[in-house]
């Protein structure tokens, strides 16, 4: 969770300093005080663009020094976990025995936690990590370079993928509201942030794939016939890290799918999910890229992959696929997988991850707006956003709340 978030030149925020608490977060003003763009600095301490994906430049104030800053401090949600039970991306080849000691802060610029040495003699699977009691992140852009975004853990700068190996953030807001009826590219984007909060490596993947895939355009778009080696070269890298793409991508769909599919929750409809579009290993994606070298120069653009896939969701009590549903049945649809995906990475990674609601409960009756709360009531922060203050009665005192432009 977040135990302190700075903004600094940052939208319409100057100089704002938030002491959020575990559990619900709830900002209220009136449009334009800046409760999206809270939420928006928020999202950006996970890779990518945050929730509006906008460009670094315009997210600097307007009249400020010309860059911003996005600081917060990480606080664990308990304070000692075995490793069945501590997130498994800090666990990772550490062995099913090992036990997580929550350690003193350590100062800036100090080393990330790494296992203790171990007593001579001890099985590989007893040792110990020392985990920071908090961990300080931060983000943002120099006015020298405005769209050059730089990540800083613990005072050491290091990748925006980075984040992902701390921190899990989801969000919901009402731009996304039309995304079953959206561009298959967007429903890509929403699925990959949903492998990001099971697979941090799938940030990497993602970027040299994509990485790949652009310098082998430009090689067959040059004029000449291309060097055959560096061809194959890119496509063996395309291969390495798309067939691990779609592999974390499947795996992501067929846990949550399942999930959805046997909850019984009458707040939400339930969903059913599948890809559609190509799907292989390695040695096929390879010999798909080699064969469409010819076709691919002729349209620009790589025509197989990955990246050509889309996530189809359908509205299983109805039998319909969900960009038929009505308005409402879409927006519903959309919450409970957000929830049920929430559910799934605290189930299994052992912490749960912050949720971004923007304008979730202006669209509900009181009713399910209570049922709603009390479903995400001890599933960790969930921050949320509305103009008036009554919209989140029902949470009683169990909340930190901010009013904004008092």
């Amino acid at each position: 969770m977040l135990s302190r978030l700075v903004l600094t030149d940052f939208r319409n925020h100057a100089d704002l300093t938030l002491t959020p608490g575990p559990g619900f977060v709830v900002l209220t003003g009136e449009n334009g005080a800046g409760k999206t763009n809270i939420l928006e600095a928020v999202s950006l301490l996970a890779p990518g663009r945050g929730l509006r994906r906008a460009a670094l430049g315009e997210m600097a104030r307007q009249g400020g020094a010309g860059g911003f800053g996005v600081a917060v401090t990480l606080f664990p949600e308990r304070s000692q976990k075995n490793a069945a039970e501590f997130p498994s991306r800090l666990r990772e080849g550490l062995g099913g025995g090992a036990t997580y000691v929550l350690a003193s802060a350590p100062e800036e610029g100090a080393p990330l936690p790494r296992p203790l040495p171990q007593a001579e003699g001890e099985p590989e699977a007893q040792g110990q990590i020392q985990i920071p009691a908090e961990v300080d992140v931060a983000t943002g852009t120099l006015a020298s370079a405005p769209e050059r975004r730089i990540v800083r853990i613990q005072g050491a700068t290091t990748t925006a993928n980075a984040l992902a190996e701390w921190l899990t953030i989801l969000w919901l807001t009402p731009a996304m509201d039309r995304l079953f009826v959206a561009p298959a590219g967007e429903r890509r984007g929403f699925l990959d942030r949903l492998t990001l909060a099971l697979a941090p490596s799938h940030a990497h993947h993602a970027a040299r794939y994509d990485a790949a895939m652009r310098a082998r355009n430009r090689l067959l778009a040059d004029e000449g016939r291309p060097d055959g080696d560096w061809l194959s070269a890119l496509e063996a890298q395309m291969a390495e890290h798309g067939a691990a793409v779609d592999a974390a991508r499947r795996e992501t769909v067929t846990l949550l799918g399942t999930r959805l599919a046997h909850q019984d929750d009458s707040l939400f409809p339930r969903a059913g999910l599948t890809l559609e579009g190509w799907a292989g290993d390695t040695t096929r994606l390879q010999a798909d890229l080699a064969q469409g070298r010819a076709r691919d120069a002729a349209a620009g653009r790589t025509l197989g992959g990955p990246h050509r896939v889309d996530l189809i969701v359908t509205h299983l009590d109805k039998d319909r696929a969900a960009s038929l549903a009505s308005t409402g049945e879409q927006k519903a649809l959309l919450l409970g997988i957000v929830l049920a995906h929430a559910d799934l990475v605290a189930e299994r990674t052992g912490q749960p991850p912050v949720l971004l609601l923007d304008e979730v409960a202006a669209h509900l009756d009181p009713a399910r707006r209570a049922a709603l709360f009390a479903r995400l009531a001890g599933r960790g922060q969930v921050w949320m956003t509305g103009t008036e203050d009554a919209l989140f009665d029902a949470i009683g005192a169990r909340a930190t709340r901010i009013a904004l432009g008092r």
